[in-house]
């Protein structure tokens, strides 16, 4: 019975979190359509991606008590019938401030729809199994980008990218809610491990410098995935390849990060979101070094591609994973929630910062605070596996 309520559980969570993430990757491929008609800049653009951040990272804490009362399943439609309207909003905007407003709902939706929500509902059904079951979630909904760039734009030019934002309301409330409220399964009526109040059992409770060494290792790495995966197409345009190009090669960076997920995933038990985070950390300065010194070419382009999606998209999985070495069923959701402010709040400001780097300063500018990013998340990695709990051991 859990298995199936877990695979039934996988598979609307996966076609929720693609429309979801992939939806809100818009100004990735359009933005300078938006800005054209907005009348608005560039990094102004991708300033929206700010607010959307800022309003999840914002919400979420609020989030904490609502998610264990009521479960992640009931926050997660409410989060997805805010979303449309959000949408709708955009389709409508006509300046800058219906746009951010438009992104502001769309962040407090967010807040209660995307990840940090699908994870809770996977650890109220899987339990010991979460980690598995991520790390299973997480390899689909990493083709995100290559499914929604290349349809992004095709419905864009044939409707627009107001139009795409109408079609984008329609797959929420015709694909997602149904999921949601027909196909998802709740939490089993036994949910006295994530009552308020209590405490882990099994496991200490982490030092609060543990904590702060987690957000920022998290924190870091997500300014420098979530900040180029929303300026990578025109990273790779300020590289020397055109539009068309841009989108072709960036479109196989999803398909990648797939490849990395699988292998974390096939790895089962063998290692835990640590392990995950240090080994796939070390790639993504190496990938910023690499196309630093790189002179520009398809070749420098494809290993560059290929270097960091395997890197980022491995992190991604640990940064789903890395609280479950620490915190155990019962403080998961909690600690989720509280690491989701400082988390969104530094992918708030990322997109503007390394657009307004590439605008200005060009591609290495950059990739120069990328890499000293990453390589402090790196040492913030090392840090975390000598506090590995002595008893903490990789998730089934």
């Amino acid at each position: 019975m859990l298995e199936r309520r877990l695979l039934t559980a996988l598979g609307v969570l996966a076609v929720t979190q693609l429309i979801g993430w992939g939806t809100l990757s818009l100004p990735a491929v359009l933005s300078r359509e938006m800005a054209a008609d907005l009348g608005m800049t560039l990094p102004a653009i991708f300033a929206g991606h700010s607010i959307l951040y800022l309003a999840m990272g914002i919400c979420s804490p609020w989030l904490a008590r609502p998610f264990v009362e009521h479960g992640a399943r009931k926050v997660m439609i409410a989060g997805t019938l805010l979303g449309a309207p959000g949408f709708a909003l955009l389709a409508a905007a006509q300046g800058p401030v219906a746009y951010y407003a438009a992104w502001l709902l769309l962040g407090i939706a967010g807040s209660a729809a995307l990840s940090t929500a699908a994870y809770i509902v996977l650890n109220e059904v899987a339990g010991a199994n979460a980690r598995s079951a991520i790390g299973a979630l997480m390899l689909v909904t990493g083709l995100s980008s290559s499914i929604f760039w290349p349809a992004g734009s095709a419905i864009a030019a044939t409707v627009g990218w107001r139009g795409t934002c109408l079609v984008y309301v329609g797959l929420l409330l015709l694909v997602s809610l149904p999921l949601l409220v027909i196909v998802l399964p709740g939490r089993s009526g036994d949910h006295s491990a994530v009552a308020p109040g209590t405490e882990a059992r099994g496991r200490d409770a982490p030092l609060r410098s543990t904590f702060l060494l987690l957000v920022a290792a998290i924190g870091l790495n997500a300014f420098v995935s979530m900040g180029l995966s929303a300026v990578f197409i025109e990273l790779l345009k300020a590289e020397g390849l055109t539009a068309a190009e841009a989108v072709g090669f960036g479109s196989m960076l999803g398909v990648i990060q797939i490849g990395a997920r699988a292998l974390d995933f096939l790895g089962g038990g063998r290692w835990d979101g640590i392990t995950t985070a240090l080994t796939a950390g070390c790639a993504l300065p190496v990938a910023m070094l690499l196309l630093i010194l790189g002179s520009g070419s398809h070749a420098t382009v494809a290993i560059f591609i290929g270097i960091y999606g395997l890197g980022s998209g491995a992190l991604a999985v640990a940064r789903a994973t890395m609280p479950l070495v620490f915190y155990d069923k019962a403080a998961f959701a909690k600690a989720s929630a509280q690491i989701a402010l400082p988390l969104n709040l530094l992918s708030a400001v990322s997109a503007p910062i390394l657009a307004g780097l590439l605008t200005a300063y060009g591609s290495n500018a950059l990739l120069g605070l990328t890499l000293a990013c990453s390589s402090m998340a790196l040492v913030m990695l090392v840090l975390l596996r000598r506090r590995r709990p002595a008893r903490a051991e990789p998730a089934a």
